[in-house]
């Protein structure tokens, strides 16, 4: 297991390097730059030494080599685009806002997706499970920057019931649109792995040996099926939920949040490189965790999976 989890880390490092790698020459790709605007109009012989200050008239392998160092030790460097600020601050700002609203979103997509799987594969072929697996194909095919103003339209302007844009920490009611908005179309995916791990484990030997010695219908799917019939489903957690963070982006630009988005946006557009490293490297992190704490509860789900190792 140690060897395991070494090997893990290593990986981990080596896909951050790789990452940083492409996302900086990637920023360079980009066309213009965070003082080439036509909107600033900066006189050349200024820009030329604004572009000295922050090093970005050195070659682009010692650009490189800083920012790198620069992300090694802890320390991103400071926004190109908002005069200076650290991009620590702005991630510390942002950051809570993003969490916040995947952790809710991933409560709902837990909640919805997979009691929806279990109901469709316990009964499968009837109507209850057609139903359920058109919804979860309607949530995959509808993307969110869909749903969000459809959900925003009925529940905030008919109906008058929520918020429609902005974010209180105090009042969960800012939070239901964006969370359900985000959360939606992984409860789909969930919905669909529960049910395909669920019938698998359905059309097991013990568990027709489980029924035929009389074994209560809520006990055999709690006991005898759950714990194996959700491995596929938990193993898309983890990734799901770093992705619900990072795709955040649209869905804070919807209902105006004070998330990462915005600054996400506003930096590319711009190309601020520290502020989009800072963002890009946290989010990387944020997805090998969750791998890796996904590896941890698949150990634990499947008994086969620790013998093998």
């Amino acid at each position: 297991m140690l060897a395991n989890i070494s090997q893990r880390f290593l990986q981990g490092l080596l896909v951050l390097f790789v990452l940083f790698t492409v996302t900086f020459f990637l920023i360079k790709a980009l066309p213009g730059g965070p003082f080439k605007s036509a909107e600033k109009a900066i006189p050349e012989h200024i820009r030329a030494k604004i572009e000295a200050y922050y090093g970005l008239d050195q070659p682009v392998f010692i650009q490189y080599g800083r920012q790198l160092k620069n992300l090694v030790t802890g320390d991103p460097g400071v926004s190109l685009r908002l005069e200076g600020r650290e991009v620590t601050e702005i991630i510390s700002q942002g950051f809570p806002v993003s969490l916040r609203l995947g952790l809710v979103a991933m409560v709902f997509a837990i909640l919805i997706g997979i009691p929806l799987g279990v109901i469709a594969a316990w009964k499968k072929n009837t109507l209850m499970d057609y139903s359920a697996m058109a919804l979860a194909m309607i949530g995959i095919c509808i993307p969110s920057f869909v749903i969000g103003p459809l959900l925003a339209e009925q529940f905030s302007r008919r109906l008058n019931l929520l918020p429609a844009t902005g974010w209180d920490p105090l009042s969960p009611s800012s939070w239901l649109l964006p969370s359900l908005t985000l959360g939606l179309a992984t409860a789909a995916y969930l919905s669909r792995l529960t049910r395909a791990g669920m019938l698998e484990i359905l059309n097991q030997d013990y568990i027709r040996t489980a029924r035929s010695k009389g074994v209560g219908s809520f006990r055999l799917l709690v006991v005898h099926c759950l714990r194996g019939g959700l491995i596929p489903a938990v193993a898309y957690i983890g990734p799901a939920f770093a992705a619900i963070i990072s795709g955040s982006v649209v869905i804070e630009s919807i209902f105006a949040m004070p998330g990462l988005g915005l600054h996400f946006i506003k930096s590319i557009e711009v190309g601020d490189s520290p502020v989009i490293l800072g963002i890009v490297m946290l989010y990387g992190i944020l997805i090998i965790l969750a791998n890796f704490a996904t590896d941890l509860l698949g150990l634990w789900l499947n008994p086969r999976l620790r013998a093998s190792r």
